[in-house]
């Protein structure tokens, strides 16, 4: 349902696209100038939520299975607080092996974080731990669990931080949260982890990514829980203008979305604004997070999430009247329409991190000698230990990518967000970023949240096979929990 426009905005939504109304109105309409209301004042507010991560059965609509997370359904309780505000969240564990929850994308403090092994001890069964920071930053984020395959699960939900002072003019919201999903199905995360592990595996190419687009087809893709053959049907009113949060909170897939009968327009990436640019249909890839604008028009409409390819989609309806609801098997020109690319992103000059000069320092994405494993070092060898990027409070660090392997790659960094560089160095803030084959992407940090930080692949199963690095305050890492090898490192954060 879609969530009304008063300050709590508590339930859960999805929806994406027109804008032609929304550009008649010019730039000032985002701002709220236009037929939207804007958005009212929220008062700093804290948030506290109980997070029981147990063995539990979930409805996905046509078919019920058996998996494990937070609660009796995907995704797991939305989380929203106000920017500057503190959530206080106590992590119940009832699962049968230790589990933790990462906090993905928000700049806290690195013992809230939830990387086992680097910045907690992973929480054992039958323990409980309580998770309170500051959300400093107002955006879309997620959490998680970053222990082992438990991502794969429905071990995830939404996080909003909403803006005290938000300058955008909507008139409600949606989340949509995008997964792909084998749990239950006669096999599950670990098994799949296994067979890509010992290899050979099947490989699905994409054009589009440049390569292999992944290893696992799934036999279901969700849109907030449900699967193309009981959608979620969402309704609302023509001429309304909606804010639409996406999440890929997927191991696997790269999702193409497109909203029939409708253009997006894109005013964030990863929880930070960009100058506004309007599209068909956009990439996102797993950890990533895109807001868009839309104005509706009226009809029944699909909202289609390819999966890309590997010839499936994550389907829903927007209804804004009477009619027969299309299949979740319609064409949608607007997939084939203009598509984002992140040269298209240019960075709000309000999170511009300007022109400083920064330290290079070169990585490179690769696979392990036997063929299996996956890297993240100085070559396309592994690093033993994993490398460890040292870096000094303030300094501002460039790191650049190349991906010397035929997959593409969301990299992600904890605790931090970085600049893009493009040819003309305005690119995105973003703490996730995409590497197709045999692509170099250039990103500056600046080092300004002392600890020690998880740098890895958002593919779940790159990132447990290896593809992990460490972001360091420091020649050497301060006393904390013992470091265990890779395996215990790993998982998507």
């Amino acid at each position: 349902m879609p969530v009304p426009s008063h300050p709590t905005r508590r339930a859960l939504l999805f929806g994406s696209a027109g804008t032609a109304a929304l550009l008649a109105g010019g730039p000032g309409a985002l701002l709220g100038t236009g037929s939207a209301a804007p958005r009212p004042a929220l008062p700093v507010a804290d948030t506290a939520v109980s997070l029981d991560a147990a063995p539990v059965t979930v409805d996905l609509g046509s078919r019920t299975v058996h998996t494990w997370g937070y609660a009796d359904r995907v995704p797991g309780p939305e989380i929203r607080v106000t920017a500057g505000g503190t959530v206080s969240a106590r992590l119940h564990n009832n699962l049968p092996q230790e589990t933790t929850v990462h906090w993905h994308g928000l700049r806290i403090d690195p013992t809230m974080d939830g990387a086992p092994g680097l910045s907690q001890v992973a929480v054992a069964p039958g323990d409980v731990f309580d998770y309170r920071f500051t959300a400093p930053d107002p955006g879309t984020y997620f959490y998680h669990s970053h222990v082992g395959t438990q991502l794969d699960r429905a071990a995830y939900g939404a996080l909003v931080v909403e803006d005290p002072a938000e300058p955008l003019g909507y008139d409600a919201e949606w989340i949509v949260v995008l997964d792909d999903w084998i749990d239950g199905t006669g096999t599950d995360p670990d098994a799949a982890l296994n067979l890509i592990r010992t290899g050979p595996v099947q490989t699905m190419h994409s054009t589009l990514l440049g390569g292999t687009a992944g290893h696992i087809d799934y036999p279901h893709y969700l849109v907030n829980g449900r699967t193309p053959e009981a959608p979620e049907v969402f309704t609302e009113t023509p001429g309304r203008r909606i804010r639409l949060r996406l999440i890929n909170a997927g191991a696997d897939t790269a999702f193409r979305v497109a909203l029939g009968g409708h253009e997006l327009t894109v005013t964030h990436t990863d929880g930070y604004p960009v100058v506004p640019v309007t599209v068909d249909t956009l990439l996102i890839g797993m950890g990533e997070r895109y807001d868009v604008l839309v104005t509706l028009a009226d009809g029944v409409f699909p909202l289609v999430a390819a999966a890309e390819g590997k010839n499936a989609r994550a389907f829903a309806v927007l209804r804004t009247s009477a009619g027969e609801a299309p299949s979740a098997s319609v064409a949608v020109p607007e997939l084939r329409g203009r598509l984002l690319t992140l040269a298209d992103l240019v960075v709000d000059p309000s999170v511009d991190l300007g022109d400083t000069p920064a330290r290079g320092v070169d990585l490179v994405l690769g696979r392990g000698r036997d063929g299996t494993g996956w890297t993240l070092g100085t070559s396309s060898a592994f690093d033993s230990p994993p490398l460890r990027v040292p870096v000094a409070l303030g300094e501002r660090v460039r790191l650049s990518f190349t991906n010397t392997t035929r997959m593409w790659h969301p990299v992600h960094l904890h605790g931090h967000t970085f600049q893009v560089r493009g040819a003309t160095g305005r690119g995105p803030r973003k703490d996730t970023v995409m590497v197709r084959p045999r692509e170099s992407v250039a990103v500056d940090v600046l080092a300004e949240n002392p600890g020690e930080w998880m740098l890895h692949c958002h593919n779940l199963y790159h990132s447990e096979l290896g593809m992990m690095a460490t972001f360091g305050y420091g020649e050497t890492p301060p006393p904390g929990p013992d470091m265990p090898g890779m395996s215990g490192m790993s998982g998507p954060g």
